[in-house]
């Protein structure tokens, strides 16, 4: 089987461990255990304990009861029968996919998007058809364009909700469309909503695993709770046909989780409230520093991100994204993501969700860099 390189990935296993501004991770601040425990007011000792005394054994396969059940409060209608547990959110999003995708399939993705979403597909001999997000209708997708495009044998419809890189929210209204446009026809509706929660404003983001019998929902303790080290996600759908063929699958690659990584994920989905409230503190913080960072720069601009990590920002140089990024990273150790990862040009991704002094030396950086290319009259 062949596959596209994962554009994204590639770059970030070549560069990131060489930046000394690191604005590119998508991630919000991870906390180490320590500060976990603080905000959920663990008891370590207790904790501890216990881990010391548990046979380390493959554990409970389809996840622990205890990290299901905290899963199950992100949603409004699941039961720890409707979750499975994954490596991360990029193996739940592979599972799925290993799962229901045959040959000849026909699977429609959004783009940009995390290239799992449409490579992997792809990969397995899928007919897959991109829906274009564009910037002109603020990332988010185009109705008309994706009823044009359903057919009777769609198999799968992939979305990312919030987006990434844009940060576009598709708002609930539009997304019950897309359910109601896929349940026309029995296909399966994909979401990767590994963002969902982390938004600008206080509205609710509904999942397609609570609004669609055949929604699927992907989601993982990387980004919302800061825990990537984890390496735990999992897929939520109340269809259990979903279930019993990922988990099929799931036996020829993974078996189990970790049941070190489970009962620290546990701890943080118990007290759940406490590491959101911190991560929506710090993504609207930085979010703010950011949007007054473009309103200052004649060169750059973007679609203000309405949630999630990141913004797609286009700059008016005329030099190749994956240019721009290494020169930045070679000049300055600022690093970013290409646009071109996401086969979008002359932009580039940031992930705005870091420590706040890292963000803003990055940004000052960035300014730097920029004023040196106006001066050198390389503006397109």
């Amino acid at each position: 089987m062949k596959i596209q390189p994962f554009k994204v990935e590639e770059w970030m296993n070549a560069y990131e461990d060489s930046a000394i501004y690191n604005i590119a991770e998508t991630c919000v601040d991870p906390l180490s255990i320590r500060e976990l425990f603080e905000l959920t007011a663990t008891d370590i000792e207790d904790f501890t304990e216990r881990i010391f005394e548990r046979p380390l054994t493959y554990g409970a396969i389809t996840g622990s009861h205890s990290f299901k059940t905290g899963i199950c409060k992100l949603y409004r209608s699941l039961k720890p029968d409707n979750i499975l547990s994954t490596h991360g959110a990029a193996g739940a999003n592979h599972l799925v996919f290993y799962a229901l995708t045959e040959p000849g399939d026909h699977v429609i993705s959004v783009k940009p998007t995390y290239q799992q979403l449409y490579s992997i597909p792809e990969s397995f001999g899928a007919e897959v058809q991109i829906l274009k997000l564009r910037r002109e209708s603020n990332y988010l997708p185009d109705l008309a364009e994706l009823k044009e495009m359903i057919r009777p044998d769609t198999k799968l419809i992939c979305l990312n909700n919030p987006n990434n890189p844009t940060g576009a929210l598709i708002p609930n209204e539009m997304l019950r469309k897309v359910v109601e446009m896929a349940e026309n026809v029995g296909a399966y509706v994909l979401c990767d909503e590994v963002y969902r929660g982390l938004n600008q404003n206080h509205e609710y983001t509904e999942s397609v695993a609570d609004l669609y019998e055949r929604g699927i929902s992907v989601g993982s303790m990387s980004k919302i709770f800061s825990l990537s080290g984890l390496r735990l996600g999992w897929i939520a759908t109340h269809n259990q046909e979903v279930i019993k063929a990922c988990f099929s699958h799931r036996d020829y690659s993974l078996i189990s989780c970790g049941i070190l990584d489970e009962a620290v994920a546990s701890e943080a989905l118990k007290n759940g409230s406490a590491v959101f409230n911190r991560n929506l503190t710090r993504i609207r913080e930085n979010l703010a520093i950011l949007d007054s960072w473009i309103r200052e720069q004649p060169h750059v601009s973007y679609i203000k991100p309405r949630a999630g990590t990141t913004a797609l920002i286009h700059y008016d140089f005329d030099i190749p994204s994956y240019d721009f990024c290494k020169q930045l990273l070679d000049k300055t150790g600022v690093f970013l993501t290409p646009g071109a990862c996401f086969d979008e040009e002359y932009c580039f991704r940031i992930g705005y969700a870091c420590a706040t002094q890292t963000l803003k030396d990055g940004l000052q950086k960035l300014t730097e860099f920029i004023d040196g290319l106006s001066e050198n009259g390389v503006i397109q």
